[in-house]
């Protein structure tokens, strides 16, 4: 916590000490920050936004923000950054939908000298772009492994379910997952190969299909973000398995949060979108107005449980400020 804070109070003094050189140089023109989510309808994103807003507020710039209403429409994802590009923004910041996909409209962005900051989850570019904003997902994949593992009293068989194709975020989550779960000789891996889509419907359709597979085995389940938990946790109440199986997720929202606090749910592994939305903010702006930035900057990740859901951090993160239209 306090390297956060350090590096927090460090990206404010760098910004409200320096002069805004290109603020200067257009004279009374506002920077114009396109903000750009993988999609808008997840309650991670609210949060994000809200994070994005108080940076905003605070540096005197205005954020526009635009996404796509899904996260698996990366097409539409590239129009908008292209159409950003068109309006000529000062600046851009990105939840990149496919860590492939996004590299040529970054590279676009970059030849017109429009800089990019990416958050959340990661471009196969590092060169073209200023900085990383994100959870180190990797290794909340190993603490829900841990969670799940001892929820489980480390022996029994698992099911993860992934997310959807090409987002770096989750599989850096379902990677660091199976990783850990290999210290635990007496657990197994019964299935990892499904994916949910990005839907609550379309994971709860997914995992209905598990556990008619799997019901009678499975000890532990994994979803790996909000909306495949959210449907993770719909089939397991329908087969009345809630609370019997041992089930960790990814993201908070007011059904998990509910479960977590009835036992439905054993842990959640919670990022910092707020947080998150903040510093992608402020460090593009850091950028645009000539101080240096560092390459990646991390936000944290924490595992809510049962027993430590009602301490003031965990609350906090449990239920992150949202953007209010």
């Amino acid at each position: 916590m306090i390297w956060r804070t350090t590096l927090l109070l460090a990206i404010t003094c760098t910004i409200g000490c320096t002069p805004p050189a290109k603020e200067q140089a257009a004279g009374s023109k506002k920077l114009r920050i396109a903000v750009i989510p993988k999609g808008t309808t997840h309650e991670f994103w609210k949060s994000v936004h809200h994070g994005a807003d108080r940076a905003a507020k605070e540096l005197g710039v205005d954020i526009l923000w635009e996404g796509p209403l899904n996260e698996n429409d990366t097409d539409n994802q590239i129009r908008i950054v292209e159409s950003f590009l068109t309006k000529r923004v000062d600046g851009i910041v990105l939840a990149p939908n496919d860590s492939q996909a996004l590299i040529d409209v970054v590279r676009q962005a970059k030849a017109k000298q429009i800089p990019t900051v990416v958050f959340d989850s990661g471009l196969d570019a590092p060169d073209d772009i200023v900085s990383y904003v994100a959870t180190d997902n990797q290794r909340g994949g190993v603490l829900a492994a841990q969670a799940l593992a001892k929820a489980m009293g480390e022996q029994g068989e698992v099911v993860m379910l992934r997310y959807n194709v090409g987002s770096e975020s989750t599989k850096a989550r379902e990677d660091g997952f199976l990783g850990e779960l290999k210290k635990y000789p007496k657990i197994t891996v019964i299935s990892e190969s499904e994916y949910s889509g990005t839907t609550p419907e379309s994971s709860l359709a997914k995992c209905q299909a598990l556990l008619l597979t799997f019901g009678d085995k499975v000890d532990g389940m994994y979803a790996v973000a909000e909306p495949n938990g959210v449907g993770m946790l719909g089939a397991l109440e329908e087969k009345r398995l809630a609370g019997k199986v041992k089930f960790v997720t990814f993201d908070p929202s007011p059904r998990l949060n509910d479960a977590l606090s009835t036992g439905k749910v054993h842990g959640i592994v919670l990022q910092d979108p707020d947080t998150m939305g903040y510093l992608a903010v402020k460090s593009l702006v850091a950028h645009l107005r000539g101080e240096n930035v560092e390459k990646r900057i991390s936000t944290g990740e924490y595992v809510a449980t049962p027993e430590n859901m009602n301490s003031p951090e965990m609350k906090r993160l449990l239920n992150p400020p949202q953007f209010a239209d």
